[in-house]
């Protein structure tokens, strides 16, 4: 069974993660204003870099708790990024026939977030060798 300073660890996490991908977003529609969706773009491409880098730094800082790894990963980048919102943008991309936007979403979406999420993790065991 999940303790409660787990779930309390998830839950405020996803509290700082959810309103900063509210801001980050409307923040990103705002200012770039294009056919692809950038907000939803721009959160999945920062949780990654960031989660390649907690996953560095958690490589070589043994001593942190269970609960503060899922309070940034599972609580705060959990609720930054969606695939879920990423996914819809993408159908209706298509749907509307926006094959061009609707593929180049996909593309950056998924190879964007697996090279940021390495080049994160290879930033950290950089500096902390």
């Amino acid at each position: 069974m999940t303790s409660l300073t787990t779930i309390i660890a998830v839950a405020s996490g996803g509290a700082i993660g959810a309103t900063l991908r509210l801001l980050i977003n409307g923040a990103t529609n705002k200012y770039f204003v294009h056919a692809l969706p950038l907000g939803t773009l721009a959160v999945n491409l920062i949780g990654s870099l960031l989660i390649g880098m907690l996953f560095a730094y958690f490589h070589f800082n043994t001593s942190l708790s269970p609960q503060v790894k899922t309070f940034l990963v599972t609580g705060i980048l959990g609720a930054l990024t969606t695939y879920s919102t990423f996914a819809i943008e993408s159908f209706f991309l298509l749907q509307s026939g926006h094959y061009i936007h609707a593929f180049a979403n996909m593309a950056l979406n998924l190879f964007g977030t697996i090279l940021l999420a390495g080049i994160g993790y290879y930033i950290i065991m950089q500096i902390t060798k």
